[in-house]
C-alpha cells in the first residue's frame, strides 16, 4: 500500500517550506518578522588532533543514480584484475588497498516513471591487484534503507524524533545514515554483512549485492547508505557499481563483470573551482580519501589538562572550506584521487570517526559544574567572538545522529560510564545538554566523546562546554 507522502520525504518538504506541510493562515493576518540571530559570546577553538591516514572509498557522486554504470573503482584501469584492460581506463582511478581501509557509500533511487516496480541493484565487488590469492577480513559493517517493506532488508524511516533521546534497550535512529553510524559507534556488524571474504587472483568477487526498491513508494524514492571497516592481508581493488535488474532478485554475477568493463554512472553537481570566488558548490565526493579518524585530546596549550575556566568554549565538528566558525581550520579530509567533475576534497567528513578526550581540571578555588552539548550554530568563516544561533526553531535538520559520551555526572554526582543520545538538530539551533561534570577545587575528571559523522547531516557542528548557574547555597542555620 501506498503513502501518501512517505517518511522518506518528510524533512525534505519540510525544509523546502512545502504547500503540503504549510499551515492555513488568515489572509489578514500580519506576517511575523523574521526573527535575527543572537551571538552567544565565548570562545571557539580549533579542535585538537588530526585525521588518521586510513584510506576511505567515498562514494555519495552521483547522490541520486539515473544510470547503470560504474560509481566508484580502484582499479588500475590500464592493468585490470585479469591482466587484461578494463574497457574505459578513465573510469578507475587506480588506487589499491593493503592493509586497514573503509567503505562508505550513500546514494538515493528516484525510480524509473516506466515501471513503478523497478529495483536498482548495488554491488560492491574486488579483485587481488597481484598473482596471489587476498583474505578481506570485516571489521564492522552495516547498511540500511530509507524504507523497505522486506523484513530482511534493515531500513530506518525520517521519523520526526525529539531534539535529544538517551539510546537504551530499543535502537533510535531517523534516517538510514543516523542507522549506520549508530551501529557502527556501538561497535555492531549488519547480518547483512559476512565476516570476511577469501579473493581468488585472477577474477572478480562479489562481495555484496544491495537492492534499493522503490516498488510500493508514492513517490518513488528510497536511499541507502553502507558502510563497511575492513582490512586486507594483501593488495586488493574495490569497486562499486549500479544496475537496474529484477525486482525481487540480484542480476547475474555476469552483469557486474560487464559494467566493470564499462563507464561511469553519470556524475552530478560540478564543484567550484579550488579557491574561487563567489558561491561555493562543494559537490558530492567520488573518490579516495585520506583518513577515516580524527582522534584528539582537549587540553590547555602545554598542559596535561584542560582548566573548567575556559567555558565557555567551543570546537568545531567537521569545519570546512568557508564554514571554520572563525578557527581557520579545515577538517576536510584530501582525496588521494577523485573523478573530474565531482568534489576536490572530502567536504563534510562524512563517515569519519571523531574520538575526543577531555580531562578536565577545575584549578580555581569554588566548586563548578559545566554542561556538555553537540550544537549546530549558523555557519561562518569569521572570527566572531562567539557563536551565531537562531532564536526560533528552523525547519532545515542539520544533524541526525548519535553521540557517545563517558565521564558525565551520575545522579549521585560521580563521574558515569558510556552513555548515548540520539540527537536532531536543526539550523542555527543551541544543542540540548547531554550532561553535566560537578568538579570540587583541586579535582579532575576525564569525559571521552565519541561519533560518527553521519551522512544526511549538514556541516559544521561544535562541541560546547557551558558554565551552568550555581544555585546559591542555603544560609547555615543558626548554632543552638
Amino acid at each position: 500500500m501506498r503513502a501518501v507522502i512517505p517518511a522518506l520525504l518528510l524533512p525534505w518538504l519540510s525544509g523546502l517550506g512545502s504547500p503540503l506541510l504549510a499551515q492555513p493562515q488568515p489572509s489578514a493576518a500580519p506576517k511575523p518578522a523574521p526573527a535575527l540571530p543572537v551571538l552567544r559570546p565565548g570562545t571557539v577553538a580549533p579542535l585538537p588532533g588530526r585525521l588518521d591516514t586510513v584510506p576511505m572509498l567515498n562514494d555519495n557522486n552521483p547522490e541520486v543514480i539515473k544510470g547503470p554504470g560504474i560509481l566508484l573503482s580502484s582499479f588500475d584501469g590500464q592493468r585490470g584484475y585479469a591482466g587484461r584492460p578494463l574497457g574505459e581506463p578513465s573510469a578507475h582511478l587506480n588506487a589499491a588497498f593493503s592493509g586497514p581501509f573503509e567503505l562508505f557509500s550513500h546514494h538515493i533511487y528516484a525510480g524509473s516513471p516506466e515501471s513503478l516496480d523497478s529495483t536498482l541493484w548495488l554491488a560492491v565487488v574486488a579483485a587481488p591487484r597481484g598473482k596471489v590469492p587476498v583474505k578481506l577480513r570485516t571489521v564492522a559493517g552495516s547498511t540500511a534503507l530509507s524504507q523497505s517493506v522486506n523484513p530482511d532488508q534493515p531500513s530506518a524511516p525520517f521519523l520526526p524524533l525529539p531534539a535529544l533521546m538517551e539510546q537504551g534497550s530499543t535502537p533510535i535512529w531517523a534516517g538510514p545514515g543516523s542507522r549506520v553510524a549508530t551501529e557502527l559507534l556501538a561497535r555492531q556488524r549488519s547480518p547483512l554483512v559476512p565476516e570476511g571474504w577469501s579473493l581468488p587472483p585472477g577474477q572478480l568477487s562479489t562481495l555484496m549485492v544491495l537492492p534499493l526498491p522503490v516498488r510500493g513508494l508514492d513517490p518513488l524514492l528510497n536511499g541507502l547508505n553502507l558502510q563497511l571497516r575492513l582490512n586486507s592481508d594483501g593488495p586488493v581493488d574495490v569497486a562499486t557499481l549500479a544496475a537496474f535488474g529484477p525486482v525481487d532478485r540480484p542480476p547475474d554475477p555476469a552483469v557486474w563483470q560487464r559494467l566493470l568493463q564499462g563507464g561511469l554512472s553519470p556524475k552530478e553537481h560540478s564543484p567550484s573551482p579550488r579557491g574561487a570566488s563567489g558561491p561555493m558548490i562543494y559537490s558530492r565526493v567520488s573518490g579516495v580519501q585520506e583518513g577515516s579518524a580524527w582522534v584528539g585530546r582537549i587540553t590547555d596549550p602545554g598542559r596535561p589538562t584542560l582548566s573548567v575556566s575556559r567555558a565557555p568554549i567551543s570546537w568545531p565538528i567537521a569545519s570546512l572550506e568557508r564554514g571554520t566558525l572563525g578557527t581557520g581550520q579545515v577538517q576536510t579530509a584530501p582525496l588521494r584521487a577523485f573523478y573530474p567533475g565531482t568534489a576536490w576534497a572530502a567536504h563534510g567528513n562524512y563517515g569519519v570517526t571523531y574520538d575526543l578526550s577531555l580531562p578536565l581540571r577545575n584549578d580555581t578555588g569554588s566548586p563548578t559544574r559545566l554542561a556538555l552539548a553537540l550544537e549546530s550554530p549558523i555557519k561562518t568563516d569569521q572570527p566572531l567572538g562567539g557563536l551565531r544561533f537562531n532564536t526560533t526553531p528552523a525547519r532545515a535538520v542539520m544533524f541526525r545522529g548519535t553521540v557517545e559520551v563517558s565521564g558525565l555526572d551520575t545522579d549521585a554526582g560521580g563521574p558515569g560510564g558510556r552513555r548515548r543520545f540520539h540527537l536532531v538538530l536543526r539550523a542555527g539551533q543551541e544543542g540540548p545538554t547531554l550532561g553535566t561534570v560537578s568538579l570540587r577545587p583541586g579535582q579532575e575528571r576525564q569525559l571521552r566523546v565519541r561519533l560518527i559523522y553521519p551522512a544526511d547531516a549538514t556541516p559544521p557542528q561544535v562541541l560546547s562546554l557551558l558554565p551552568v548557574k550555581q544555585s546559591p547555597l542555603p544560609p547555615a542555620s543558626p548554632q543552638p
